[in-house]
């Protein structure tokens, strides 16, 4: 390993315990940032001996967090291989990867942009907090994104380097040979194994804050994605508030199968987690059958008969060596459609199977379902709820700008139908009434004609990002003055109700008041047909009640005579056939069939009124649908100003 050695002419008696720990000893031998860098490992030689010394980290609340954890609890699981790395080992590893970006840039990273494509996994979590180490600012891109894609984000965020592990570095080359225009300098990284247990000190030294952070790219569906800069104070801000709310704890085992360029994947579960000592087990990409095994493995009797790609008594395989996971998991973090997949396949697991998954995902075993990303249909939260013994998913709201602003509580009683639940701790949340731009105050959520009054959610508090990276005009528009001297207020552009719910038995403190229920995005979510405005994502809870649903989603279709019109693009379970006329036979289901379906769950206007049958629903990584692109695929002969009778 790279060392400095300070070579002393004349013996000496000097212990560890008597060589400063503190700035002083690390700043006099590294008084330069570059020097900083360059030189991460001291050791002094005394005599015959040799004694090693320190390497640095910054003072940050994430690496506080570490250093108080028991150096030899798990942090990080490769679920396949088995393979465990201890928070000791974390912690010397992001300090062995800091160092060597600092040789790599031959300087100072404060504030510069480092995009990385590394596997889900123990080399992307020390990759990360490599980056954020340095004072840089991390930029995660996602392997699945074509070439021109990386390189638009390249380009805008003008990252000075470009990190690859061995498994994308292709990709990262193909990125980089369209000639980018900040030429970035690509690095591999290697692939670290575990093993680091050399003693080796780390200590905390310098700023607590700096120019450094993350930067995570909205999806851009209306316009070019932008770069949401959140710096570490955020993503501490973010972090905090769930670690207080979900109440992580050091044994917790979270299984991680979500994508880690969105701020669920990365905040949700890893710098929460980390937070609080609990252990991070990474299982991707998603594959129903192998988060069945996951669950299922600490609960199956010796010789279960196993899924596919599973061994007896509940082992994986990595190809090698089969690895027995004896912990079961307590917390799970998903997107809806993680969900549905599950439940579909949970009929294909063989009965010793099915017996032991009822008993990893009940409520004694696996703490706290979670979904969030999309909105969760109320059939899969029943059908959960059933197939557990009474586990019932809790739901939450967020967004990239932002982290998690509302969540249910613990209590299974607060995690109430269709509701997001409260603000989350030191999250600052109005509505503000969508046809007359004023506040709706509590006790105003019903107008006088005794209708709920629909509110854009507007967010402030520390969790909130700082900028729009280089596109000032974007941020100032998504951003309200106030008058209060407490900063401005963020729209979100998503539109929610306020309800009084009564008897939800929350015994935590910040979960009280009145719950948030999420109507949509204002932009493609609420549906002004006739003069009324109608919630896409009620009536999707709705129709996907109903037996011949398998997918739906609720989109506005133009409208010459009723401005809107609601529109359904349904994806039918196996075995119902599409028919335009009414069915009358077997599994025959059609555009009348759904309306008199529909008749006596929703109010005649909420009704679609046209109606498609597609094999896919094309969703994002994150389960989302891009409504607008929808519409002009599927209702593209609709536009012709007149509705169009069924």
């Amino acid at each position: 390993m790279f060392g400095f050695c300070i070579s002393l002419s004349k013996p000496l008696s000097l212990s560890l315990n008597s060589i400063p720990r503190s700035q002083s000893f690390i700043s006099q031998s590294l008084r330069s940032p570059a020097s900083a860098s360059a030189f991460y490992t001291h050791k002094v030689s005394i005599g015959q001996r040799r004694i090693r010394m320190v390497s640095t980290l910054p003072r940050l609340p994430i690496f506080e967090a570490l250093a108080s954890h028991n150096p030899r609890s798990t942090a990080v699981v490769h679920s396949v291989s088995g393979r465990e790395f201890t928070y000791g080992q974390l912690f010397r590893d992001v300090a062995d990867a800091k160092a060597r970006l600092g040789r790599n840039n031959e300087g100072v990273l404060e504030g510069e942009r480092v995009a990385f494509l590394v596997e889900n996994g123990y080399d992307y979590v020390v990759t990360l907090l490599s980056i954020l180490g340095s004072q840089a600012i991390a930029l995660p891109l996602s392997p699945a994104f074509p070439p021109h894609e990386l390189q638009y984000i390249m380009d805008h965020s003008r990252a000075s380097m470009l990190l690859s592990s061995k498994k994308f570095e292709e990709k990262a080359k193909q990125v980089l040979n369209e000639g980018l225009v900040a030429a970035p300098k690509l690095v591999q990284l290697e692939k670290r194994l575990g093993g680091n247990e050399s003693g080796e000190e780390v200590v905390l030294d310098g700023p607590s804050e700096g120019k450094g952070g993350m930067m995570l790219y909205t999806s851009g569906t209306t316009n070019r994605p932008k770069g949401v800069l959140l710096p570490t104070a955020v993503m501490t801000a973010q972090a905090k508030p769930l670690v207080q709310a979900w109440e992580y704890t050091p044994q917790d085992r979270l299984l991680h199968v979500l994508p880690l360029h969105h701020i669920h994947g990365t905040i949700n579960a890893i710098f929460a987690p980390l937070f609080s000592g609990s252990t991070i087990e990474f299982l991707f990409p998603f594959n129903a059958t192998g988060v069945w095994n996951r669950f299922t493995a600490p609960f199956l009797e010796p010789n279960s008969t196993q899924t596919n790609g599973s061994l007896p008594n509940g082992s994986l395989t990595n190809g090698h060596s089969p690895y027995h996971p004896k912990q079961k998991i307590t917390f799970f973090t998903v997107v809806p459609t993680v969900y549905n997949r599950l439940l579909s396949s949970f009929p294909d697991l063989p009965p010793s199977v099915q017996t032991a998954a009822k008993k990893a995902i009940s409520p004694q075993n696996l703490r706290l379902p979670i979904s969030g990303s999309a909105a969760l249909p109320t059939p899969t939260k029943k059908a959960w709820a059933e197939l557990s013994d009474g586990n019932i998913i809790l739901e939450r709201y967020g967004m990239t700008e932002a982290g998690m602003a509302l969540s249910c509580g613990l209590s299974p009683s607060d995690r109430v139908d269709g509701s997001v639940g409260w603000p989350l701790p030191t999250v600052e949340v109005r509505l503000v009434d969508v046809e007359t731009g004023e506040e709706i105050m509590p006790g105003e959520e019903v107008d006088k004609e005794g209708r709920e009054r629909d509110g854009e959610i507007q967010l402030r508090g520390p969790t909130i990002f700082k900028e729009y990276w280089d596109n000032p005009a974007a941020t100032a528009k998504e951003m309200v003055s106030s008058n209060d001297g407490k900063g401005p207020w963020f729209k979100t552009g998503d539109v929610a109700r306020r309800r009084p719910i009564p008897n939800t038995g929350t015994t935590q403190s910040w979960a009280k008041g009145s719950m948030y229920f999420i109507r949509g995005r204002l932009s493609s979510d609420i549906i002004k047909s006739g003069g009324e405005k109608v919630s896409a994502l009620e009536v999707e809870r709705e129709m996907l009640s109903l037996p011949q649903i398998a997918e739906v989603a609720v989109v506005a279709v133009p409208s010459g005579k009723w401005g809107q019109k609601v529109g359904a693009v349904v994806v039918l379970q196996k075995g119902c056939e599409m028919s335009e006329r009414k069915g009358k036979e077997g599994m025959r289901w059609g555009p009348l069939d759904m309306r008199a379906a529909m008749r006596s769950r929703v109010a005649g206007y909420k009704i679609p009124t046209v109606m498609r049958v597609v094999e896919e629903i094309g969703r994002n990584a994150m389960g989302k649908v891009n409504k607008k692109e929808l519409v002009k695929q599927v209702f593209i002969d609709d536009f012709s100003g007149d509705e169009t009778n069924i």
